[in-house]
């Protein structure tokens, strides 16, 4: 544990006061014009599926740099995010999926990977984060007011289960706007900031659990397992390509396979930055370990928003909030995180576990980000109880 120092400003974490976690500028829509044609395949991603023959038409894509084309964050960010639609498509658009990946796929993805500082591989940022656009684009940022930028098939079930993820970030800015301020509290024992922060954070956190509640309105779990989540799966710890895809003309990798997991929930800074402020901990095993590596497919701006609050071991302050003014606060707080864990253990059992498996791509028992899910989300909800207050 370090003495305290004031974290840096939320923007230096790219974290909006506003919208959390999601860009502070509407995501774009299109690349520069040379690369145009990224976005016209990764738009027509749902016709192109349909066809049964989708990796014919993404390998007559050119090989192209983006590199001299590329200029802002939010380019990066897009190209990134077409690439790895493309990418999936490619993967998971016929079966068998292929042991490698073409080099006018896989090298440009590496390349803007390397940029942003992730894995090229389809992971939470690209899938939610910078995935929606205002129907009006001067209203707010609601359920009733956005929609996706990309999809896979489309339709009604994919939309809703993206958005949700969307609108919980949304819900989640006055959270973490509070977070860095609770540490600061708790560590110099200001009981009045730390009351008014837990107060903001039981508030956010129950708007949060009730807009996952309305996952099942408008996405059926049938629909989802097979029609969704086929396609979000990575290359590690997968039955269907146990030793991971190759990266053709990718010199870094030496023509190795590479694994990287798939798109999940747990790559969300969310909870993590959570856990970290309210002192919840998770005992050191396979699970822990798992969570370490889902930091590096996080923007890196928001992975050491998490690691700067971690380091700050709130844990050790626990007797902080044990006092009157302070105690029902962190319980509520903790109670919230409780059934928003337990709720997404039920949604994990209903749309996944209970599903009939038809192909080793789409297993039952293994998560998008290749764990036992059920097991470790049991766990992870257990863990958040034991530390309630007495």
């Amino acid at each position: 544990m370090h003495k305290f120092a004031y974290m840096r400003p939320l923007a230096d974490y790219e974290i909006d006061s506003e919208r959390g976690y999601l860009p502070p500028e509407d995501p774009i829509r299109e690349l520069p014009a040379a690369l145009g044609l990224w976005d016209e395949i990764a738009y027509d991603l749902p016709k192109l599926l349909v066809s049964g023959r989708i990796r014919t038409f993404l390998r007559r894509i050119p090989l192209l740099d983006p590199e001299p084309y590329l200029s802002t964050p939010a380019q990066w960010r897009r190209a990134m995010q077409a690439l790895s639609y493309i990418g999936h498509a490619y993967v998971w658009g016929e079966n068998p999926p292929p042991a490698s990946l073409p080099e006018n796929i896989a090298l440009p993805w590496y390349t803007v990977a390397q940029r942003l500082g992730r894995p090229p591989v389809l992971s939470y940022a690209s899938y939610a984060l910078d995935n929606w656009r205002r129907l009006e684009p001067d209203g707010p940022l609601t359920l009733d007011n956005i929609a996706l930028l990309q999809n896979f098939l489309g339709g009604l079930d994919e939309e809703w289960f993206i958005l949700i993820h969307v609108a919980i970030e949304a819900a989640a800015a006055p959270a973490l706007r509070v977070l860095p301020l609770l540490v600061q509290a708790t560590i110099q024992e200001d009981t009045s900031t730390a009351g008014e922060a837990l107060s903001t954070l039981a508030q956010a956190l129950e708007e949060m659990y009730r807009l996952l509640m309305r996952m099942p309105e408008k996405c059926d779990p049938y629909i989802y397992y097979h029609r969704v989540r086929p396609y979000i799966h990575g290359w590690k710890n997968n039955p269907a390509l146990p030793d991971g895809l190759i990266y053709e003309g990718v010199a870094a990798y030496g023509g190795k396979p590479q694994q990287f997991r798939g798109e999940t929930g747990a790559q969300s800074g969310i909870i993590p930055a959570i856990d970290a402020a309210l002192g919840i901990t998770h005992a050191d095993d396979p699970l822990r370990t798992y969570l370490r590596e889902m930091l590096d497919y996080m923007p890196p701006a928001h992975r050491q928003f998490v690691l700067d609050l971690e380091g700050y071991e709130i844990h050790r302050h626990r007797g902080f909030f044990a006092q009157p003014a302070l105690k029902d606060l962190y319980n509520t707080c903790l109670h919230w995180v409780e059934r928003f864990r337990t709720l997404h253990l039920e949604y994990a059992a209903t749309y996944i576990a209970r599903q009939h498996q038809a192909s080793l791509a789409n297993p039952t028992a293994v998560g998008t980000g290749g764990t036992p899910f059920l097991p470790y989300l049991a766990k992870h909800r257990d863990e958040t109880i034991q530390h309630k207050l007495p």
